[in-house]
């Protein structure tokens, strides 16, 4: 998640890393990662990711699961454990199509119950965390740009990755059918839990690079993570 007006979520997908530069919709190298399109002006968060974004993600090394959401000492913790604010919020996320369906009450109401885990989470560095590391499926967002509800639904991208590495300070962007675009970004960390964009190319329909302009900047902070949530 990230702290702003937007909101979202990811799922890990377990993949492999190596040295290769080249990826796949299943597969991302570690020296080579990218960042939705469609998250360009929305990273000033990102994707905002600058809204509370919540995401799932794979493994550190091999294969794992992973999310993210905002920080705060555990010790905040009333009430319900992290388990169960954790498998709320994914099920009230889960009838709303990615966001694409949630009405302002409901978004508000997500809103909150991510707050809440952010609340207890125990990683207070997320930076310094390899759990961060891997490839994450978008599941939730509030961002317009991403959902693309503007578009008819055969239009709009089915499924959207977004794969980190920390190691080289690399980050992949992926929107599956029907265009399948990608953009590639370098992370320079600002802080434990915040780095700053820089969009380096866009691949229009998987295939043809463009070289993103200088203005194609934004920031990404992870508010949340945790084994299988981000």
């Amino acid at each position: 998640m990230a702290t702003s007006s937007l909101v979202s979520l990811s799922t890990f997908t377990p993949i492999r890393y190596s040295n290769s530069s080249s990826s796949t919709s299943s597969l991302f190298p570690l020296s080579s990662f990218h960042l939705h399109s469609s998250l360009t002006n929305e990273l000033s968060l990102n994707t905002t990711f600058i809204t509370p974004t919540l995401t799932y993600s794979g493994s550190s090394s091999n294969e794992k699961w992973r999310t993210r959401v905002s920080f705060f000492p555990s010790f905040f913790k009333t009430g319900k454990d992290v388990k169960t604010l954790k498998q709320q919020l994914l099920d009230a996320i889960s009838l709303l199509d990615r966001g694409a369906d949630a009405t302002p009450e409901d978004q508000q109401r997500i809103d909150k119950m991510a707050r809440e885990l952010e609340a207890v989470n125990s990683i207070k560095e997320p930076l310094k965390s390899d759990l961060l590391n891997g490839k994450w499926e978008l599941i939730y967002t509030t961002s317009v740009s991403i959902l693309q509800t503007q578009r008819p639904k055969f239009l709009r991208s089915k499924v959207n990755y977004q794969a980190i590495n920390l190691d080289t300070l690399r980050a992949q962007n992926i929107e599956s059918s029907p265009f399948f675009n990608q953009v590639t970004a370098d992370l320079t960390p600002l802080n434990a839990s915040k780095v700053a964009v820089k969009f380096d190319y866009f691949k229009i329909f998987g295939l043809i690079p463009v070289k993103a302009p200088e203005r194609a900047t934004g920031s990404l902070e992870i508010t949340y993570l945790d084994d299988d949530l981000r």
